[in-house]
């Protein structure tokens, strides 16, 4: 009990001289002990690390989820420690309007059956969107949430700490500056040399745990990677739904009899406009506009390639792929230069550059 008191005592001694010290500081009435210019430099990154770490997190949150009253109650199922209820997002939503209409109007018609397709493509763009949403929320926002509540909180309590011995550190000064008696200056000397050498031993563990942002902005980067490798599968992925879409739409006659009318009345004709085809291919990623593929358009010869995601041919003079499979590309004078050559065995035909990775 005895030793409690006395303790208690000692921790109220120091707590009032760091504030008497900062406040003296504050009023420019003491000298303050200024931080090394490496370490200032490392707090000052460190603090924008975490500014804009905090703002991607949220500006990615919002990409994933618009809807800030879903996000409210996600957040509080997460504080409740509760499984977050499965809901349709706003393709399935209209992918079932789309199909149950389909349905009503009648799968035999023409309208009926393509309602029908649109809502089963629908319900696969949000079925990808969950897929999409569920591996940027691990690869990518979890690890940034990690370092602001896990490595952040750890940096913050050792600066906190270093404060605390820097204001110690001053307050020693101080007082064997004022000391006037022998004795006095001796004690204060020894706590003096107790203070600086608790601050240097706290001031180098506190840059020791500064200096490892380069790992977590290294850290950050491959996170980087995965979200940006993710956006282009989850792209990639919905263009191919909406190209076999297009497809199949296009195969319904431009016009057909409403076979809902009654007997004996004239049938109206209805105009079903044919699926557009694209414009072209999306320009093709940083990755294969490379030398390599500058390269190869510039001579005659043939490189592998493997298949990003499957393709089904849309002409005769086209080539249907499967992913993962390897190809032999070369380039052909006068083609799209969104096209190269491929061949499979005996069969030839044109593939897309944004389906394909060329090999080394």
């Amino acid at each position: 009990m005895e030793f409690n008191v006395r303790r208690l005592a000692a921790d109220a001694g120091t707590f009032l001289s760091r504030a008497v010290q900062f406040t003296e500081e504050k009023f420019g009435q003491a000298e303050k002990t200024e931080l090394d210019a490496h370490l200032e430099t490392l707090l000052s990154r460190v603090e924008s690390t975490k500014h804009w770490t905090e703002k991607i997190m949220k500006q990615t949150e919002v990409l994933l989820q618009p809807n800030p009253n879903v996000r409210m109650e996600e957040f509080l199922y997460e504080m409740l420690d509760k499984k977050v209820p499965m809901r349709a997002n706003n393709h399935e939503l209209l992918g079932e309007c789309m199909i149950d209409s389909g349905h009503e109007f009648g799968p035999g018609t023409a309208y009926g059956s393509a309602l029908i397709k649109c809502g089963e493509t629908e319900k696969m763009l949000g079925s990808a969107e969950k897929e999409f949403i569920q591996s940027s929320a691990i690869n990518f926002l979890t690890p940034f949430r990690n370092f602001i509540e896990g490595d952040f909180k750890t940096i913050l309590k050792e600066r906190k700490l270093l404060q605390n011995k820097r204001l110690d550190l001053d307050a020693a000064k101080n007082r064997l500056k004022k000391a006037r008696v022998a004795d006095a200056r001796s004690a204060a000397e020894t706590e003096l040399r107790i203070a600086q050498s608790e601050f240097d031993r706290q001031a180098e563990i506190t840059r020791l745990l500064l200096e490892g942002i380069s790992s977590t902005h290294a850290h950050h980067l491959r996170c980087l990677n995965d979200f940006v490798d993710a956006q282009a599968a989850y792209y990639a992925q919905c263009y191919q739904y909406m190209v076999n879409l297009q497809k199949q739409l296009g195969s319904f006659p431009s016009t057909f009899s409403n076979n809902n009318q009654p007997s004996g009345s004239s049938s109206a004709s209805i105009s079903v406009p044919t699926a557009q085809p694209a414009a072209s291919l999306p320009a093709p990623p940083p990755s294969q506009a490379s030398p390599a593929l500058n390269e190869l358009r510039s001579t005659s010869g043939t490189r592998k390639a493997r298949v990003l995601y499957d393709y089904d041919a849309a002409s005769s003079s086209e080539l249907s792929l499967l992913a993962d499979e390897v190809i032999t590309v070369n380039s052909v004078p006068g083609m799209d230069t969104d096209w190269l050559m491929g061949q499979r065995g005996n069969q030839k035909g044109k593939v897309p550059i944004t389906y394909l990775e060329l090999l080394n």
